[in-house]
């Protein structure tokens, strides 16, 4: 692994795999699959755990959400996540995913694969931490940070929040807890974050490239199309490579044999596939730039996302 301020000359054709985890039946069905998938692939990759209760039916009154309702047309959210997960936190308690799936997480590192934390309560972060005070902040990270301590034995070093929604708060309770990174934006190269006059010591490392699920539907795209169309953009040169997110419950099921084309025209194209951690590795984490963090609105998902946006000085 590079060291920490070396200039990583394969960056322009690296692409570094974040893999979020939202769910119970994504940690026990997806994330097992996945990693099969990339140790036959030779690939590193992050697994970020929403590690407490599996609220995902919950997620359902964001139905009045601008945007809600065409996602959820074009990426058969019923086919992808189970009749019973989208009950979950409606009928009855969300399961707890650490307590019931740590085994996996656990695989997962012992496979090799970077480890990191997502949530505690996926849906609550997302639907609420844009207007949540410190004090709420706080108490979710805390909760995360414990549930994935008892599941691993170790404290996260790395965080990536839920659905890219964050507060002012988020940003200083990550230097707080010392992770080595945070992974909660939308951008084009790591960065030291602000936002307002609160300026974070976290480096971010922003996802660049579209997820699947944005693009299938979009100007009618089949699967196999968006997932053409993500290595296509993969191919465009940044100083330090490219960030892709994925999801277990994607990826690691119904969209597998898309993700596996995805992998084989990387390989074939000469692409790098690393952790993130590979990417922090490589920076020199003193000349940073810093830029303010912007709620901005991204194509093919509802609502406004943490986005890098101006450069500050």
């Amino acid at each position: 692994m590079p060291t920490a301020g070396a200039r990583d000359t394969d960056s322009m054709q690296r692409v570094a795999l974040k893999i979020d985890v939202d769910t119970l039946r994504g940690t026990l069905e997806g994330v097992p699959a996945l990693i099969e998938i990339l140790r036959r692939a030779g690939c590193g990759a992050s697994f970020f755990f929403s590690v407490g209760p599996d609220n995902t039916g919950r997620a359902l009154r964001r139905v009045f959400r601008r945007g809600f309702l065409a996602k959820v047309r074009r990426t058969s959210v019923l086919k992808h996540y189970g009749l019973r997960t989208l009950t979950y936190g409606l009928f009855w308690p969300g399961p707890r995913i650490a307590r019931r799936a740590g085994h996996i997480m656990r695989r997962a590192r012992e496979q090799g694969f970077e480890v990191g934390v997502h949530a505690y309560d996926h849906v609550r972060w997302q639907d609420q931490v844009a207007r949540r005070p410190e004090s709420w902040t706080r108490r979710e990270i805390a909760r995360a940070c414990q549930e994935f301590q008892e599941a691993l034995g170790t404290a996260p070093e790395a965080h990536a929040a839920a659905g890219w929604q964050l507060n002012a708060a988020t940003l200083r309770l990550e230097g707080e807890r010392s992770f080595r990174y945070a992974s909660d934006t939308r951008g084009r190269e790591p960065f030291l974050p602000s936002w307002g006059n609160t300026a974070g010591n976290c480096p971010q490392l922003p996802t660049t490239l579209p997820t699947l699920d944005e693009l299938i539907g979009l100007e009618g795209r089949t699967p196999e199309e968006a997932a053409r169309e993500i290595v296509r953009r993969s191919q465009e040169s940044l100083p330090h490579g490219h960030v892709f997110t994925l999801h277990a419950e994607l990826e690691g099921m119904a969209l597998r044999a898309d993700f596996e084309s995805m992998l084989a025209a990387w390989r074939m194209a000469g692409t790098r596939l690393v952790a993130m951690r590979d990417v922090l590795g490589a920076l020199d984490l003193k000349s940073l730039p810093r830029h303010q963090v912007a709620m901005q609105p991204v194509p093919g998902r509802a609502g406004l996302l943490a986005c890098q946006g101006a450069r500050v000085g």
